[in-house]
């Protein structure tokens, strides 16, 4: 089965829409829309460039995760952030309907087209995360994430991390790290509705320590990156643009 690449960036930007903004008017939420509460750092420049290396459509939002976490699903505790999650009912469902299922929709009808043409989707969401969360320092460079229930899953990060290593030996990469990939997700979400044979969700995630050690570093990561997954499409084939 050919497959094709599909790229998405769930926490691309910090972006409140202007009728929520009267939600964010304080200091502190304002300094949670800046730091990782508000948004994935450097996920969006990683996704759009491989989305470019590879002729690959890219799906991307550039709201706040803080307004709805569109990696989060319904009924989630966290699908709204603290401020959002006190707003009233109406303003919730109409966050709902606008910003969040827009989304997931567009994203699981492009799935459904290729599979629908009997292509397997290796959907690859890009991610990034903080150097210390709750006093713990975060160990890894960049973490892999997949369903260890989906052998081909496993089997293509596995590759990855080989790959990584091979062009950056000094770079730390660990799998389902550090979050497992079979928690609440996009990807387990799409899972649920498309089989293991025709449907690949792999989460990129990149430790932000990187974009603070200056352009010339973080371009060179990037390269790593996107250089280490072009080994491994090219062992699996290639893999084409979705329609």
């Amino acid at each position: 089965m050919a497959d094709d690449l599909l790229i998405t960036c769930e926490h691309g930007g910090n972006e409140i829409p202007e009728p929520y903004r009267p939600l964010f008017d304080s200091a502190e939420y304002l300094t949670w829309l800046d730091s990782h509460r508000g948004y994935d750092a450097g996920a969006l420049t990683v996704a759009g460039e491989i989305a470019a290396r590879f002729e690959a459509p890219l799906i991307a939002a550039t709201t706040s995760r803080l307004l709805v976490d569109l990696n989060r699903s319904l009924g989630h505790p966290r699908l709204f952030s603290a401020t959002t999650r006190a707003a009233p009912a109406e303003v919730r469902q109409r966050i709902i309907e606008v910003h969040y299922r827009p989304y997931r929709t567009q994203v699981y009808e492009r799935i459904r087209a290729i599979v629908e043409e009997g292509r397997r989707v290796i959907h690859l969401s890009c991610h990034s995360f903080t150097p210390e969360l709750d006093g713990i320092t975060r160990t890894a460079d960049i973490g892999l994430l997949y369903d260890p229930a989906r052998p081909d899953e496993a089997a293509f990060c596995g590759r990855w991390k080989e790959a990584l290593r091979q062009r950056a030996p000094a770079l730390k990469v660990r799998r389902n790290y550090p979050y497992a990939g079979k928690n609440d997700g996009h990807t387990t979400e799409l899972r649920r509705r498309f089989p293991p044979r025709a449907y690949l969700g792999i989460e990129l995630e990149i430790n932000q320590r990187h974009l603070a050690e200056g352009d010339r570093h973080w371009a060179v990561l990037r390269e790593h990156i996107i250089e280490s997954l072009e080994m491994i499409l090219r062992s699996l084939g290639g893999a084409d643009s979705s329609p």
